[in-house]
Order: C-alpha cells, then sequence, then structure tokens
C-alpha cells in the first residue's frame, strides 16, 4: 500500500478528540481524483464554519473547540466544582469525491476553518448554534444553512441558497451560474445581496417589517396583490393581501427569491 493509499484510508475513517481547550486539530483529506469535480457536505451543532478556495488538490481543516464559559469559583457544599471541557469530536469521510464533515457531538462547540481546491460542484453548509457561516473564493452550486447566526459569502460564483433565522444574509456574487434558481432568506436581519452588473433575474421579494432598496434598474410588474378566499362562516369572506414585490433585473432571467421579516432586503449592483 504506497503512502497515497494510507492517507486516504486514515481521511474515510478518522474520527478524533483533542483534550486541550486551545489546541487546533488540522488534518489533510485528500480526493479520489483531484482532476474531477467534487462535492462538500459539513454539518455542526455548535459552532462557525469557514470555507475559502486555493489552487491546492486537498481539502485542508483546522478544528478548534470554543472555551466554555464558566463560573470557575462556583461551589457547592464547601466543594470546588472541576470543569470537564470534553474535547473535539469531528469525523471526515471522502468516497469517490464525495467528502462529508460532520460531529456526533453537541454540547461543546467548535471552529472549523476549511481550504478547498477550486473545482467543487456543489458544497452544503449546516450549523444550529454558537456560530456564523463564512465562505470565500468559491465557485460551485451552493446551499448553505444556518440557525442562530449570519451568513457571509464574499467573492463567490455559481448558484446560492442561504438561509438562516438570526443573522443578516450577506453574498456578494462576482458571477452566476446561467439559468439557476437562487433564494435568500431571513426571519431576523438584512438581506444583502450583491449580482454582476450583467446579471439577468426575475427578482420575488419580501420583507414584512422593512424596506427594500436596489440600485439596479428594476422594472417593477404591476399585478394585484390580493387575494379573496372563503371562511368557515357562511357568508363571509376573507381578504388576504401578499406583499410580495416582482420586478425584473437587465430584462429577466431565472428566480430569485429574497425574504425576511425584521430587516432590508439590498440588492447591489457590482463593479
Amino acid at each position: 500500500m504506497n503512502i497515497h493509499i494510507k492517507m486516504l484510508v486514515i481521511a474515510l475513517l478518522i474520527g478524533f478528540s483533542i483534550q486541550a481547550q486551545t489546541e487546533t486539530y488540522k488534518l489533510t483529506v485528500p480526493l479520489t481524483d483531484p482532476q474531477k469535480p467534487y462535492s462538500l457536505d459539513v454539518g455542526l451543532v455548535n459552532g462557525s464554519i469557514k470555507v475559502v478556495g486555493y489552487e491546492g488538490k486537498d481539502i485542508l481543516i483546522e478544528a478548534a473547540a470554543k472555551s466554555p464559559t464558566k463560573n470557575k469559583s462556583e461551589t457547592k457544599d464547601g466543594m470546588k466544582r472541576i470543569d470537564n471541557d470534553g474535547g473535539i469530536e469531528l469525523n471526515a469521510e471522502e468516497k469517490n469525491n464525495k467528502v462529508n464533515i460532520d460531529t456526533p457531538g453537541w454540547m461543546r462547540a467548535m471552529n472549523l476553518s476549511i481550504k478547498i481546491p477550486n473545482n467543487a460542484s456543489k458544497i452544503h453548509l449546516h450549523t444550529v448554534n454558537n456560530g456564523d457561516i463564512q465562505v470565500e473564493n468559491v465557485k460551485s452550486e451552493m446551499e448553505i444553512k444556518n440557525v442562530n447566526g449570519k451568513i457571509t459569502m464574499l467573492n463567490v460564483g455559481g448558484s446560492v441558497v442561504a438561509n438562516t433565522i438570526n443573522g443578516s444574509v450577506i453574498v456578494n456574487l462576482n458571477s452566476v451560474q446561467a439559468n439557476a434558481p437562487m433564494a435568500f432568506s431571513t426571519l431576523n436581519g438584512n438581506v444583502d445581496i450583491t449580482f454582476p452588473p450583467t446579471f439577468k433575474g426575475n427578482m420575488k421579494l419580501k420583507s414584512d417589517r422593512g424596506d427594500i432598496f436596489t440600485d439596479f434598474d428594476m422594472a417593477i410588474e404591476k399585478s394585484s396583490s390580493a387575494e379573496t378566499s372563503k371562511s368557515s362562516k357562511p357568508g363571509m369572506y376573507k381578504i388576504e393581501v401578499d406583499n410580495w414585490v416582482n420586478g425584473k433585473i437587465n430584462g429577466g432571467g431565472p428566480e430569485v427569491l429574497m425574504k425576511n421579516m425584521n430587516g432590508n432586503i439590498l440588492i447591489r449592483k457590482g463593479k
């Protein structure tokens, strides 16, 4: 078995635990065929994810646990507490250019910083608590999900579906995949998206308690936003007002949905 195959077996099976809370663990995951496109799926329960594209052939992972915030002087019946900071548990698996990175633990938050080659075809990143998601210098089909944290994507290309609940969604696209629909949403935060000047799209926009801004020359479609439906009471009707704004940028194209509840929607024209 040559060295490359040994490294590949480690990447397929590794699950590691680090006890020192300030220690950062580094792991290299080789791809089965670096010349072909690959997919990446990263999932955390607690923590942040940062993914950066680079000119290389391996996936490089750095993992570090976040230090828990505890009152070290806490006592009970005259006894001092001994804290168990746990460690890092992270699984990385690569099989036929499909890479999955996740953690079986949820009690302790960690930060993941990942460098990836530039030929990714699909990327799926998701976390729940105590962290943000950041993506830089990546071109791919991307699905990004967060719950309690923001999403920031800089100098990216391809297509993006990004949603969170508590946090802003900020995306700077320097290129867009043709004919690919996209969606950006949050409940509490701004949706702030930058497109290339030549971007073409059919925009579907809704901000319940905010405003919509753009420096594109958007053609707004005039259509009725009120719908009438029967209620459960005889002879009674309910009128529902749908506050969606529909418009076309540069003549229109694939659908792009943007939605939030508390915050503004900003659609920017890049340089």
